[in-house]
Formats: structure tokens, sequence, C-alpha cells
């Protein structure tokens, strides 16, 4: 009896129920100096995803400079185009730095004796709302950095012209702005795949590291925390309900994936391990059952970000579990996509004169259309004008 007491106990100190008010929380007068702090720095965090969205960069011109060498107006329209590119990059990385700054600000309010993690984030909620920012935000540029394969492509052309002009003794301007030490520290960092989330991590091992008089239990109980009521508000309408907004369990499912994440690389198990205060199952679960275009980004990052995932301590059902979450997400997006490309395929065929089945599908006697069928474009790639 005293053992499952004592099993008891521990589940409900491991998933704490409680309401984080991610939309309303407001700095009391003890959390207002660093609140402050942090602020200032997230106020730029939509600047800096709006400059990466509309990042479009100078595949063109770098092309047509390297296709021809001995070209000097080509050579110069690309450097042209590539340097304010440069700038803006430089900007996105610097950015890093500051937050890196403020992650570290947070840990230590949420995390200081004597109250517990629990109590910390359950009172000091505007600095646990501005800690989820953070993760949402990180989330979001990286979901947008690895969809533009142009930033690394521009990067690296920088980089190798800087080199043959500095051989040249060729001035540049640039080089004012972006030094050979920045631009070693920028190519490092958008090297990684998940370069914002690599900083958060390494940021929050940095700080684990340096509070030496800090128990590593502090920190990792934080994530842990969070991630358990943030797991908790989704699957429970008594909690998701109080929400205003739909944008709001997308970020909440964003910070429950960042915590995770930050979780498995600073504890020394990881986030999968059966004596992790995370429930990894619980959490899979809750992404399993929303919306495919809202969280398969999410489980690809548990894949492909964490550290511990294919460790051999990590129970096998755990894996096969996000392994065949991920698949049914696979499935119904390409389910969709073929649906769309099946119905534009026939409102073509009709328009076309071709012929139809009873049912209104395209006969497959039209060659073009049975391409149709199997392409896996959505609509829009027809660049036609719907009918």
């Amino acid at each position: 009896m005293g053992n499952l007491l004592k099993v008891l106990t521990r589940e409900i100190e491991n998933y704490p129920h409680f309401f984080l008010d991610f939309e309303n929380a407001q700095p009391t007068d003890g959390e207002r100096e660093v609140w402050n702090q942090v602020n200032s720095v997230l106020q730029e965090s939509e600047s800096i995803l709006g400059g990466l969205q509309s990042y479009k960069g100078a595949g063109q011109e770098i092309r047509d400079a390297i296709q021809n060498p001995s070209d000097h107006s080509l050579q110069e329209k690309a450097w042209n185009s590539v340097c304010p590119l440069v700038i803006k990059l430089k900007r996105f990385y610097s950015f890093s730095l500051k937050l890196e700054k403020a992650l570290q600000s947070l840990l230590e309010s949420l995390t200081c004796p004597p109250l517990t993690p629990t109590q910390h984030l359950e009172r000091e909620q505007a600095l646990a709302k501005q800690f989820a920012e953070i993760l949402h935000f990180t989330l979001r540029f990286d979901e947008l950095k690895m969809r533009n394969p142009a930033i690394q492509n521009d990067f690296s052309y920088y980089r190798r012209t800087i080199s043959r002009n500095q051989i040249n003794n060729m001035n540049l301007d640039i080089e004012n702005e972006v030094n050979n030490e920045m631009a070693n520290r920028m190519s490092l960092f958008y090297a990684e795949a998940t370069p914002m989330l690599k900083t958060l991590s390494n940021a929050t091992t940095s700080f684990v590291t340096e509070n030496k008089t800090l128990p590593l239990e502090n920190t990792t109980d934080c994530l842990s925390t969070m991630a358990s009521v943030c797991k908790v508000m989704l699957e429970t309408p008594e909690y998701s309900s109080r929400f205003s907004s739909e944008d709001t369990l997308l970020f909440c499912m964003r910070v429950m994936v960042g915590v995770i994440i930050l979780y498995d690389h600073v504890h020394p198990n990881g986030a999968f391990n059966k004596s992790s205060k995370i429930d990894m199952k619980g959490c899979i679960k809750v992404l399993k059952d929303q919306p495919a275009d809202n969280v398969e980004g999410l489980l690809n990052a548990l894949k492909f970000t964490t550290k511990h995932l294919n460790d051999e301590t990590t129970p096998k059902n755990i894996r096969t579990m996000l392994q065949q979450t991920l698949k049914i997400f696979h499935l119904r997006v390409c389910r969709l996509a073929h649906n769309e490309t099946h119905n534009h395929s026939n409102r073509l065929c009709r328009r076309e004169g071709l012929k139809t089945t009873a049912g209104g599908d395209v006969s497959l006697r039209a060659p073009w259309c049975v391409l149709s069928l199997f392409c896996v474009q959505t609509p829009a790639a027809f660049e036609l004008n719907p009918l």
C-alpha cells in the first residue's frame, strides 16, 4: 500500500494541474525588472520573423555570376545583391545572442530557491509566458529557416567572394559590418538545421554549468513542469476552452515541444528515458490528436532535434509511437494533396471537353490526366486560374 501511495504521489508531482495564462498574464512588481529586460528583446521578434519570411535570396544573380566568371558586371550585380542579405542575416544572428541572454535571465528567476519550479511558474506567470514566447519564436524561426536554402547559398557565396577579394587586396566596405570573425560565427550558426533551438539548448546547458550551486533538478524540473502543464491544458477541455484564440493552442503545442527538446539536451538521461519526468507518450498523443498541418513540423522536431531519442535506454514503444504518428500525418498530407490535385484535374478536363466517368472522374483514357492524378503537387502548381 505504501509503494502504491508513493507511486501515486510521484505521478501527481510529475504532472501538475494548473492553468498558465499565456494570453493575459501581466507582471507583478517582483517580476517587473526581469520582465522589462526580456520584453525589450521580444519586441523585436515579430520583425525578425517578418524579415526571414520575406527573405528571397540572390539565387539567380549568383548563378549568373558563377556561369559567367569573366563578366564583371554580373559579378558586381551578384555582390550588390548578396551584401544587403548578409546584413540581414547578421541581424538575425545578433538577435539570437540577445535571446540567449534573455532566456538565461528567465531561467535564473524561475529556478532560484526557495520556491519550487511549480511555485515559480504558478506565481510568476508573466515570466513563464515570456519563456514560452521565446520557445514559440524559436520553433517558428527554425521552421522558416529550414524551408529556405537560399540563406546558406547566399552566405557561402559571400564567404567565397570575400576570400577571393582578400587575396586580390580588394577593399570591401561590408567587411566593417561582417568581418572574418563575425562571418565564422555566423557560418556556424546557419550551418545548424535549427540554429535558434541550438542556441537555446547551448544557453540552457551553459546556465546549468555556470550555476554550480544550483541543483540541476531546479532547471530540469522547471522544463518538465512547463511541458506537463502545456500537455494538461491541451488535453483538458476545461483548460483549453479558456483560450480565446485557436492560435493559443498552437502556441501551447510549440512551447510543449520546445521545453521537451531543451529538457532532452540538458538532462543526462534525456526526455525519453523511463525515469524522465515528462510523460512522452501523453505528449505525443496530444500532438497526434491535432490537425496535421499544425503539428507535423513539431513531430519532426522531436524526431530530428532531440538528443536521446535513439538511445538504447529509450523505450521502443515511444520510438515506435512517434514514428507511426509521423507516418499517419505524412499519409494524411499526401492524401489531401492527391485529392486536391485529382479534383482540380477533373475541372480542367471538363473545361477542355475531355471525357469523364459517370461519377465525374476523368476517364483514364486521357493520358495527361493519368499523370496528374498521381501528381503530389497542389492545384496552385498548375498556375491556372481556378474554374
